[in-house]
């Protein structure tokens, strides 16, 4: 089966590219999140920035990555704990473009990221298993349009040529395997950028329709659709 034309919104702009992907961050927050791993420590810290109470946080829970120490004394704690903390240490220069966190069992985090290469920009695709991503385009001479991006995260999927995204296929796949009911998978995977503020925007559109489409499936089938608002 080949692979599913690109999905395009009328309302959001996928021509915009930024200037840089090394601008400081617009805020102080983004700063102190740019390349923290963890992706428990990373709400955590935003919790407390917004209640107000960001200086009483350890600095440990502040760093980019932790020790292994650190990470083991976590994982006790629980398994989530430790989503994120298994990525590859990010290369010099190198910045975080896009997150993809699932609601998995280890609560697992797969990364876009690019960094400079003389002239160009290169980019890859990592996660905490050393998976092979496909990786298109692999470099530009300036930052990617939003719509450029959206086509690189939608290839990186191992299941792009069945029409899979890589910001649903981890959600198709639990539902196909029969294990997990809509419901269930509600907010399993969700796609951020801290650059891109649109991106989360769209794949929260794409995840929607997909959603609607199995209920509609559900429902032709004559069988009952559970959904709580």
């Amino acid at each position: 089966m080949s692979a599913a034309a690109p999905v395009r919104y009328p309302d959001i702009d996928y021509d915009w590219r930024p200037s840089s992907y090394w601008a400081p961050p617009a805020d102080a927050l983004h700063v102190v999140l740019r390349n923290v791993k963890g992706t428990r420590r990373r709400q955590m810290i935003r919790d407390y920035w917004n209640a107000g109470r960001f200086q009483e946080l350890e600095d440990a829970l502040l760093q980019d990555e932790l020790t292994v120490t650190q990470r083991e004394s976590l994982g006790r704690i629980h398994p989530t704990f430790m989503g994120g903390e298994y990525l590859p240490r990010t290369r010099r220069g190198e910045v975080t473009l896009v997150r993809v966190d699932l609601k998995s069992a280890n609560a697992d985090v797969i990364e876009v990221r690019a960094a400079s290469a003389g002239k160009r920009i290169r980019y890859r695709v990592v996660d905490e298993y050393n998976t092979r991503f496909p990786t298109r385009p692999r470099s530009s001479a300036r930052p990617l349009t939003l719509g450029q991006l959206v086509d690189l995260v939608d290839h990186a999927s191992p299941a792009y040529d069945f029409g899979e995204s890589l910001g649903l296929c981890y959600t198709a796949s639990n539902y196909e395997c029969g294990g997990c009911t809509l419901d269930d998978l509600e907010d399993f995977t969700s796609v951020s950028s801290d650059i891109y503020p649109e991106l989360s925007t769209h794949y929260h559109r794409v995840q929607e329709e997909w959603f609607e489409a199995r209920r509609r499936e559900l429902v032709e089938l004559g069988q009952e659709v559970r959904h709580e608002s």
